[in-house]
């Protein structure tokens, strides 16, 4: 006989187990792959989310992102923030509540590494900033006239996408010595400024990257 409890479990279980390469499961320990080869993550850092319908993917924290496997996903109803299935003996990723900002505002797919070309950026543009003179807090990291702008689109509910003589213009935030979720607030404060942004720059930290799906959300992190 089953009990109760087995059979809730086979039903959560049931969430994030498909033999579909583009199921997001499996799609999150992919690109979590692919991003610790190319450097952008180590350890445990960074994270991915998914968005399919009603339902929130994420990757948990404290697992190695090359050896993530779909069991240790984490599902989130995004209407109700309640988890609908837990992996065992993991806990949830920090960065949850920024995934769910990204998602918030149309996002398929939120992605976040800790890229040393992302925080060289940051770094780049404090040092600019104080050698001119001017608040280091009020400065984004600003690009025209380079092919990968061709990359982004114009903005959120605009068409088309950039060209090479428009300015790509990334919010920078603080980073915080705490909690990775000490950062929403800064992190929607900057999407409400730069509405246009795919992309949110944390100073000495990393990037969070997000798309309207996973396709897309990757293409923009990578460029």
């Amino acid at each position: 006989m089953t009990d109760s409890k087995d059979l809730t479990n086979g039903i959560a279980d049931a969430l994030i187990k498909s033999s579909n390469p583009q199921h997001p499961a499996n799609l999150i320990c992919t690109l979590c792959r692919n991003f610790y080869t190319l450097g952008w993550v180590t350890g445990t850092g960074g994270g991915t989310s998914i968005r399919r319908g009603p339902h929130i993917f994420i990757a948990p924290s404290g697992v190695q992102k090359e050896l993530m496997r779909p069991e240790n996903i984490f599902v989130l109803d995004y209407s109700t923030r309640s988890y609908l299935r837990k992996a065992p003996s993991l806990k949830p990723s920090q960065c949850t509540p920024l995934f769910l900002a990204a998602f918030d505002r149309g996002a398929g797919c939120c992605i976040h590494t800790h890229s040393q070309w992302a925080v060289l950026v940051t770094l780049l543009v404090e040092r600019d900033a104080r050698e001119r003179g001017a608040e280091v807090a009020e400065k984004c990291f600003e690009i025209e006239m380079i092919e990968q702008i061709k990359g982004f689109p114009k903005g959120r509910g605009k068409q088309g996408m950039m060209g090479y003589f428009d300015r790509l213009r990334v919010p920078i935030i603080e980073n915080t010595a705490q909690s990775e979720e000490d950062l929403t607030e800064s992190l929607e404060a900057a999407m409400e400024k730069y509405p246009d942004t795919y992309a949110v720059l944390v100073r000495r930290h990393g990037v969070y990257v997000w798309g309207d799906d996973v396709q897309k959300a990757k293409t923009q992190a990578e460029r």
